[in-house]
């Protein structure tokens, strides 16, 4: 069992370096493309709302603020896609070559997973730039991009069992993600929102990870800032979107099985 495990877990380390690889061929600057996406967005989003409406005021980190939303959601949003087309698009391997199909979604999530980590070291650099000092309580932000991770597995998962039979539903998570950015607190700080609606998106555990790490990175800031799941729902209000966090794991994985001896008939 140990040996089956190890050797699922190299063939999915492989499969992921393969699909990093592959997702920059061919193209002139290569990797640097994962950096200049989300740091093209947050230049627009900065001089819109940092400077025109004047954003940057509320904090002295409202910038480096705004660049970790967009790094941590561009990462969700390019995971879920890639997952969600992730066994449509691979349909004559999957006829082929007998394996546990869970290996391809979680392969491509991976992948983002890369790029979100090279993006962070641009957050780094903000974060260096502004002269923040780290702290021991940082050592917390990796459990939080896990939980993250394992939420986005969880989604990935069940957009890829279900759009085998749903082909609309791509155009319908593309809408969905749009509306998710605006929605979430990437843009304005969350102190902004009434009390209940505080509660609404915190049910999304994105947010819970965004503010949690927000919290971890500027405190002292502004009270808005410090705005988190346990403060929002008090007392345990942290566990509501981590166990969300994982039902939808839980959701994504058993669906993903039980669809999955149908996946080379229907793809």
């Amino acid at each position: 069992m140990h040996d089956a495990l190890r050797h699922r877990l190299r063939v999915l380390s492989v499969i992921a370096a393969a699909e990093f690889k592959l997702k920059y061929t061919g193209s002139a600057l290569g990797y640097a493309w994962s950096v200049l996406k989300p740091l093209a967005l947050f230049t627009l989003l900065y001089l819109v709302f940092g400077r025109v409406f004047n954003l940057n005021e509320l904090s002295p980190y409202y910038a480096v603020s705004l660049l970790l939303g967009i790094v941590l959601f561009t990462f969700f949003a390019d995971a879920t896609m890639l997952g969600l087309i992730s066994i449509v698009t691979r349909d004559a391997l999957i006829r082929k070559i007998f394996f546990p199909r869970i290996i391809i979604t979680t392969s491509v999530t991976l992948t983002a997973g890369m790029t979100l980590l090279i993006n962070l070291t641009v957050v780094a650099g903000f974060l260096a730039y502004k002269q923040i000092t780290p702290q021991p309580d940082w050592l917390l932000i990796p459990l939080l991009l896990l939980e993250l991770y394992v939420y986005t597995l969880g989604v990935s998962l069940l957009l890829a069992a279900l759009y085998v039979r749903l082909r609309d539903l791509q155009q319908v998570w593309e809408l969905a993600l749009q509306l998710l950015f605006y929605a979430s607190p990437i843009i304005y700080p969350i102190g902004f929102l009434p009390p209940w609606a505080q509660k609404l998106v915190f049910l999304n555990p994105f947010t819970q990870v965004l503010q949690d790490i927000r919290a971890l990175l500027f405190y002292p800031d502004l009270a808005s800032n410090r705005v988190t799941a346990a403060s929002a729902f008090g007392g345990l209000g942290r566990m509501v979107p981590i166990a969300i966090a994982i039902g939808v794991f839980v959701v994504g994985y058993v669906f993903f099985r039980r669809q999955e001896p149908w996946f080379a008939e229907r793809a």
